[in-house]
């Protein structure tokens, strides 16, 4: 089946990613493309939306497509950049604002019978966020709506199917932004909504038979919703044919390598747990910084991975859990390296000696359409739950040299912690949650003695996709009872506390 694909040209705005999610939303297909990269096959698109950019078109360096032909050819939605663009190449006039236009304002003026509007009435809620003002429209165009402070907030283009908008639509502020994408979509560009996880599934295991036929295919499972998925719809592709290999690094959570094996007994998957704790330990002796100790990890894991794959006889195709959002990040809207940047990262990057060729089933999906993906499939809701965890596992988690000790008291705290919000009915209300062991002790009393042991951090945050990150405001009663039990519970640690720092300007992730 041949869907109705939606154009998203990234002029390196934030808010991209976004554009693309609520599309998706509306059962549509979508792909992202840097604008200086604008796919040959611009007749296979029902629709085109130009992205916001932090740049100025007034730059000498601004972006600056050929859109000869997508204008007039197919219905065309450029948001904020693009709007400007339109108008700044095409006779009109687009100055610097006497103030940066950044937040929520409203709209005070729609166009009657507007099409783009339809449902949409004044004094609904838009998101601002540009220092430039379009002061003259572009030829041929007329104003359909404006807000307070910004006259030229939407317009359209006599005699052509283009639309041209201050505002992000996208964004959860703009309160009516879905429904003006679907204005657009649906009802101007008349692209259907067919983009469901069963067609995803139907049409995707439909392509892996054709593509794979009879060979074997060896995948490395983590435990997590993508490879998880993954290797799911793979099996219903070819069955037996599919090899998972899930590898125990030492690193793991709690009791995490015997649950998750267990967990995927029921499935039907033909899993090898491997535990090679020890040598993840032994390689990591000694080493404090936070690169090493990736590195370290990924060789041992594409030495074990290998040892495992040259086991299973007349493999020919590595699997791996790819994700959109993996494949726009190694194709920057700056003209940066190309998608094979991170074709290998769910496996630590595997070289080219393996001489496997790469099947990535979830590359057209979001994190939250692999999750819909997987309950289309009625598989685990335990698995389809769980929470990201970084590949290198708590070795990142522990600040400074890894040792069995320090990976100890981790995995206490970190049950302590992650069994604590799960009874609480906190887990699911958090995307990312964990504890990372200090490098430092500090000073305590237990049982009228001094003690000096370790201190741990609680980390737990709310997102849609892991690029920017608020933390959680976790009850004061929770914090407290989860305090009071890893001190009590986990020998070594005299010391809990709590980080309120969102991302940007931290990260999730403490190395």
């Amino acid at each position: 089946m041949q869907h109705n694909k939606v154009l998203i040209l990234d002029f390196g705005s934030q808010y991209t990613q976004l554009i693309a999610r609520r599309v998706r939303e509306l059962n549509i297909y979508c792909e992202i493309h840097p604008f200086n990269k604008i796919p040959t096959d611009i007749d296979s698109f029902k629709a085109v939306i130009l992205s916001g950019s932090p740049s100025s078109v007034r730059a000498e360096n601004a972006p600056h497509p050929d859109l000869s032909k997508i204008r007039g050819q197919v219905p065309l939605l450029a948001v904020c950049y693009g709007a400007q663009y339109l108008s700044h190449f095409s006779g009109g006039l687009v100055e610097p604002s006497n103030t940066r236009e950044y937040g929520r304002a409203n709209l005070t003026f729609i166009k009657e019978n507007e099409p783009l509007f339809n449902q949409i009435e004044v004094r609904s809620q838009v998101w601002m966020s540009h220092s430039d003002t379009i002061k003259n429209l572009p030829t041929n165009g007329t104003l359909i709506a404006s807000t307070t402070d910004v006259e030229n907030a939407a317009f359209t283009i006599e005699g052509e199917q283009t639309y041209g908008i201050q505002f992000h639509p996208e964004v959860y502020h703009t309160t009516d932004g879905k429904q003006l994408l679907e204005n657009f979509l649906v009802h101007i560009a008349r692209v259907e909504q067919d983009w469901t996880p069963q067609s995803f599934v139907e049409e995707t295991v439909e392509a892996l038979q054709e593509k794979i036929g009879n060979d074997k295919v060896v995948l490395g499972l983590s435990g997590g919703v993508d490879s998880s998925v993954a290797a799911i719809l793979l099996h219903k592709s070819i069955g037996t044919n599919l090899y998972c290999i899930f590898v125990n690094n030492g690193l793991l959570r709690k009791n995490e390598y015997e649950s998750v094996l267990a967990q995927y007994e029921g499935m039907g998957l033909n899993v090898k747990g491997v535990d090679a704790s020890a040598r993840f330990l032994d390689a990591l002796a000694g080493l404090s910084d936070p690169e090493m100790k990736r590195k370290a990890i990924g060789r041992v894991f594409i030495e074990v991975f290998d040892d495992e794959a040259h086991q299973i006889k007349d493999v020919k195709w590595l699997a791996q859990g790819t994700i959109y959002p993996d494949v726009i990040e190694s194709v920057s809207a700056t003209g940066g390296p190309s998608a094979t940047i991170k074709s290998h990262h769910n496996v630590g990057g595997l070289p080219d000696f393996m001489k496997l060729q790469v099947v990535e089933p979830l590359k057209a999906l979001f994190k939250d359409e692999v999750r819909r993906v997987g309950a289309s499939m009625e598989m685990d809701a335990a698995i389809l739950g769980r929470h990201p965890f970084p590949g290198p596992g708590l070795a990142i988690r522990i600040l400074g040299d890894i040792t069995a000790e320090k990976v100890r008291i981790l995995q206490e705290v970190d049950a302590v912690f992650i069994d604590n919000l799960k009874s609480w009915n906190l887990y699911d209300k958090v995307w990312q949650a964990g504890a990372i062991l200090l490098p430092v002790n500090s000073v305590g009393v237990m049982g009228d003695e001094r003690t000096y042991e370790k201190c741990v951090a609680l980390r737990a945050v709310e997102s849609t996709d892991g690029m920017t990150a608020d933390w959680v405001n976790l009850p004061y009663e929770f914090l407290q009872k989860t305090s009071n039990e890893i001190i009590n519970k986990v020998k070594g640690v005299n010391r809990v506390v709590y980080d309120i720092s969102s991302k940007p300007p931290a990260t999730i992730e403490w190395e």
